[in-house]
Order: C-alpha cells, then sequence, then structure tokens
C-alpha cells in the first residue's frame, strides 16, 4: 500500500457519531493525497451546519496523523450535493421505503414499553436508567420519550437544552446521549416552553412521526417511556404497536400498585405483553443498618400478583431502593449506573437490564404467520 492508501484506510475507520458508521462506508471520503510527510484528506459532510463537523473533522486528523510516516494532516470539508444526500439516505434504509414504521411484528428490534398507573412513581428515571444500563450490555439502544406532557428523559441524559434531530432531507436523526439513541417532543420545544391543549389527534400524530420519520438505525431493544394513566398516548401506541412488552413500574404503596395494576390490565387489553413489574422507591437503609419503608411494602409483588392471570406468570423483576445518587443523577444528568454504579439502586438496575438483555422476546399467546410452499 502507498502511503496515501494507508491514510485512506485510517480515515474510512473514523466513525461518524450521529450515523454510528465509518465515514468511508457512508461516502463521505473524497481525494486523500500525501506530499511528503503531510496528508491532504478530502472528506463531506451530510448537511451544512453538521453539528458533528468538528468532531469528526478532529477525528480525521488524528487517524491521519497515526499512519507513520505522516507528520502533518491538512482536512479540506465540504458538504455533499442533493443527489449524494439522496444516495446516503437510500443506503442508510437499506432498501425499506420511506416513512414506513420500521417497528411492526415482523422487527428483530424489540419494543419495551415502561408504564405506570400514577405519576411520581420514577418511571422516567428508571427508564433512562434502564436503556444506559441496557446500552452498557452491548445493546443497541433507542429511547422514545412518549410523555409528550410530563417530558423529563432529555435531562435525566444530560442532552442539552436546545438539542435537535439532525435532518438529513427526510430523515431525522436522534442525538446519542450515553451510547442511547433518544427523541423527546422536548427537543422541539423552546427552554421553559411547555406542551398544552393537545388532545387525542395530535397527540397520535406526534406519536406516530417519532416512530416512523425519526431513523434509529438497527436497534435490539427500542424503550418507549410512557406517560402515566391510560388515556390517550397508551391507546394510540396500543393500536401501533400492539405486540410490544411492558414494564410496569410502581411504588410500595397500595395505591400505587391499585392504579398500576389497570394500567398492565389495559395494556393486556391491545394485545400487548407485560413482561414484568419494577418496584420503585423501596425501603430506604438508615446510616444504621436499619431500612425505612418510606412508601409502604408489598405493592410490587402485589401488581405482579394481579398481574399473573390466564397462563401468564408476571413477574417482579425489580425492587429499587430509595437513593440518593439516583436523584442525584437525574438532576445531574449522569444516570447513576454510570454515575455510581456501585449504589444500590443503580445495582439493582443493572441487573435488571442483565436480566431483560438475556431473555429473549417471547412468543407464547400471539399468532405467528404461516406459510405453505
Amino acid at each position: 500500500m502507498t502511503l496515501a492508501d494507508q491514510v485512506r484506510t485510517a480515515v474510512a475507520a473514523v466513525p461518524d457519531p450521529e450515523l454510528r458508521r465509518p465515514i468511508g462506508d457512508l461516502d463521505m471520503l473524497r481525494e486523500i493525497t500525501v506530499d511528503g510527510a503531510t496528508a491532504h484528506v478530502a472528506i463531506v459532510l451530510t448537511i451544512v451546519g453538521c453539528p458533528a463537523a468538528q468532531h469528526i473533522e478532529q477525528a480525521v486528523r488524528d487517524a491521519a496523523a497515526s499512519v507513520s510516516g505522516i507528520s502533518d494532516v491538512v482536512v479540506d470539508v465540504g458538504v455533499m450535493t442533493p443527489d449524494e444526500r439522496r444516495a446516503l439516505t437510500e443506503k442508510l434504509r437499506d432498501g425499506r421505503p420511506a416513512r414506513q414504521m420500521p417497528f411492526g411484528p415482523d422487527s428483530l428490534t424489540r419494543v419495551i414499553l415502561v408504564s405506570s398507573g400514577k405519576g411520581g412513581v420514577g418511571k422516567s428515571t428508571v427508564t433512562a436508567n434502564l436503556a444506559v444500563a441496557l446500552a452498557q450490555q452491548g445493546l443497541r439502544v433507542g429511547l422514545v420519550d412518549a410523555d409528550v406532557h410530563g417530558f423529563s428523559i432529555p435531562g435525566l441524559l444530560g442532552i442539552a437544552p436546545g438539542t435537535q434531530p439532525t435532518r438529513i432531507d427526510d430523515l431525522m436523526l436522534p442525538p446519542v446521549a450515553h451510547d442511547v439513541k433518544t427523541v423527546s417532543i422536548g427537543m422541539f420545544l423552546r427552554e421553559g416552553e411547555a406542551v398544552v391543549a393537545w388532545r387525542g389527534p395530535m397527540l397520535h400524530r406526534t406519536v406516530q412521526q417519532f416512530l416512523t420519520d425519526v431513523f434509529f438505525g438497527d436497534l435490539d431493544v427500542l424503550l418507549i417511556d410512557m406517560p402515566p394513566g391510560t388515556g390517550d398516548i397508551a391507546i394510540s401506541i396500543g393500536q401501533i404497536l400492539p405486540h410490544a412488552e411492558v414494564l410496569v413500574v410502581t411504588t410500595p404503596q397500595p395505591a400505587a400498585a391499585d392504579v398500576a395494576i389497570r394500567s398492565g390490565l389495559v395494556a393486556r387489553q391491545t394485545g400487548q405483553r407485560v413482561i414484568g413489574v419494577i418496584e420503585n422507591m423501596t425501603a430506604y437503609a438508615l446510616p444504621d443498618g436499619a431500612l425505612l419503608d418510606l412508601f409502604g411494602a408489598g405493592g410490587g409483588a402485589e401488581v405482579a400478583r394481579a398481574l399473573s392471570t390466564d397462563g401468564f406468570d408476571v413477574p417482579l423483576l425489580a425492587s429499587v431502593p430509595l437513593s440518593t445518587a439516583l436523584r442525584q443523577g437525574g438532576d445531574s444528568g449522569v444516570p447513576v449506573v454510570l454515575g455510581d454504579p456501585t449504589d444500590a439502586a443503580a445495582q439493582e438496575i443493572i441487573d435488571l437490564a442483565r436480566t431483560i438483555a438475556h431473555h429473549g422476546r417471547g412468543l407464547a399467546g400471539r399468532s405467528l404467520p404461516l406459510r405453505l410452499s
């Protein structure tokens, strides 16, 4: 290989941080020449003002400079033509038509809804940490914040206010935080702005667009942070994703457990399968070692028992204790499974992620297509 070929090989392996694929595979490389010990590398970005431009340019510079015999690198950055962008979007879709929901029953992506009967049980905090913990298990993870009126996922994952998905023609690329591809209505609002006066049709259309227009690429797991209760969005997602699996979050308090049971029953009526219960805010460990059941005890087990009907066993998958570190991680945007993985709450969520990662999507009770040859 010539020195220029070696530089091309090194630079081609640089990943695009948004598309998560090497720039060589994305046809972003142009002419590469070597003059003495100086490499001249030409690349093109997908759009003008690409938010990852500086990151990509520096990564290209570092990759070229890593080649033995290269001491200086000049990077020329351009932008794809409309035809080149169209070719790229076709490559990314891999033959799938535009504006088609890719998470249907034939998809290899496991879709898991995280629901609760009432607000304030820590559902979104659990969802954000579970998503990150699943990514730590080596899975490709996407997260949809479907809690349109009470969105909190961007803050919990440390996504800066004003961060929006990147658009490449009709593809919308979600921001990535802690290796989790994420979309939320909060990314489309000005800071401090609230969603008001939205009713069923608008909510349905928003969720539909999140699942259809946002390009997540190939995912192992798509988590959906549901709004509390059994309102419009729960009904819409039940219609769009009747094959999805459901995790029900509750606190140990009987009042919360009663409402959580209804949430699980409604999900089951749409055809979705409840795969487990997560009990959050369980006993707090005091400095002397005693346990304080601030929100009571037994609610999670009661929800699991009530939902275990018609031959389906719904287990209590996790009991997450009250934790200062868990709360602090949510405030700082660094989930506790990353910021303090030895914390008891973090350990419980990490164990939950291992359980989910090692148990595939169940087919019991589902109709499967039969084709006779």
